[in-house]
């Protein structure tokens, strides 16, 4: 696909994400770019992660919210703003309004994260818990805003916030000058298109790769239809790009400047996930993992030097125990296996030492003996194992079932 001037004439220019980037000096941190020796390997050429993840309030929200408020009419700011949000643009919302002196109100689910709703209301917002997903926690913020005058701030939809965003690519030009190839997380569409808007304008040669989660993959059946379709019951565990629909001032400029969007697994994200915690030591969130699970699934398919935007950390402590557990079994490095043995005196410490010979660390047991399921001298076991990789995984199974062990689960 080529590109021209004329291509980048739309709602956000070069010119409005320069502007957002003088308006966001001594706001918005200019994040490290970390240089990441495996995944180059993996790759075959020079692999830099952009750390958004460091940015205020844990994510790059904070850029384009800043941008769309301090755009606001003196009348609209005194009518404060409202925003819906599960967590991280509630938190640039909430920090953007408290730097710029306006009152703001955040509504989240029900069932937000409470380290989430609790920095949301230490960055100054008023919260309110409203429905059990996004959508109805949007349909309340808009009612809110049509019924008190505040001004709703939208996560993706736009050209303020998306202009914001883009300023995440000036940064990417400015500290790897050489890149070719630029990998982002999509959801609703505003930070990919921001970057693809300030990118292309000055490297047209760049390509920009976006990647969505599989369960929520909106874009590529939204780009072959030519407009946006949404997607019923998204799922997925990235809940930063869990978006149904693309943004119609998104998707507009996605279609004319991003290049390729890829899809990725569950195993994959969570595989990400626990790589960016221990090769770059960095807390990475799903959804900013995703560029770098784009990078595992298809390392031959990024010409480089590649850059992969993690756009944010605020990962629940709940939801990241479960996700590295998921990443070391995809992996291989952990197992949980289920099965019977008769009910006497020693027989787990049986059990225990054939796990023993095969090397296999016993990180939990539980063990039932009351069920219906049981015979009367029965008992069930469930292990959960740390292991070595796949084929240790598969010698372990081996094992148990030569020492007469029913494997169940």
């Amino acid at each position: 696909m080529s590109y021209s001037t004329a291509a980048l004439v739309g709602p956000v220019t070069l010119d409005d994400v320069r502007g957002a980037q003088k308006m966001l000096s001594g706001v918005a941190r200019v994040t490290a770019m970390e240089g990441s020796r495996h995944l180059s390997q993996l790759v075959g050429s020079p692999v830099h992660l952009k750390c958004e993840n460091l940015q205020r309030t844990g994510s790059f929200k904070l850029r384009g919210a800043y941008v769309r408020i301090a755009g606001l009419l003196p009348e609209q700011r005194a009518a404060g703003v409202v925003a819906a949000s599960a967590g991280n643009h509630a938190q640039g919302v909430a920090l953007a309004s408290s730097l710029l002196g306006v009152r703001s109100t955040v509504f989240m689910p029900k069932g937000a994260p409470l380290p989430k709703i609790s920095a949301t209301r230490d960055y100054g917002a008023e919260v309110r818990l409203h429905g059990q997903v996004v959508d109805e926690t949007l349909a309340a913020a808009q009612e809110y805003a049509e019924r008190t005058g505040a001004v709703f701030i939208h996560p993706f939809d736009h050209p303020d916030v998306i202009a914001g965003q883009g300023t995440v690519g000036l940064e990417v030009l400015e500290q790897c000058p050489e890149v070719r190839t630029v990998v982002v997380g999509i959801g609703g569409g505003g930070l990919v298109a921001g970057i693809a808007v300030a990118v292309k304008a000055v490297r047209p040669d760049v390509r920009i790769v976006g990647v969505q989660a599989e369960g929520a993959a909106a874009y590529p059946p939204s780009l072959a239809a030519g407009r946006p379709v949404a997607v019923e019951h998204p799922v997925t565990m990235a809940d930063g790009i869990k978006v149904g629909r693309p943004g119609d001032v998104p998707f507009g400029i996605v279609g004319e400047l991003v290049d390729e969007v890829r899809t990725v697994s569950e195993d994959e994200l969570s595989t990400a996930l626990l790589l960016c915690l221990e090769r770059a030591k960095l807390v990475v969130e799903p959804a900013g993992a995703s560029p770098v699970a784009a990078l595992l699934s298809d390392p031959g398919a990024f010409e480089g030097p590649v850059v992969a935007v993690l756009s944010g950390g605020n990962v629940d402590p709940v939801l990241m125990q479960g996700v590295l557990r998921h990443g070391m079994a995809a992996q291989g490095r952990y197992l949980a296996v289920r099965l019977r043995l008769t009910d006497r005196p020693g027989a787990l410490a049986t059990l225990l030492g054939v796990l023993s010979v095969v090397d296999a660390n016993v990180l939990d047991v539980s063990h039932v003996r009351t069920d219906p399921r049981l015979g009367l001298t029965e008992a069930e076991v469930e292990l959960h194992l740390e292991t070595k990789g796949p084929e240790h995984c598969a010698e372990v199974g081996r094992v148990l079932r030569e020492a007469g062990y029913p494997v169940i689960g």
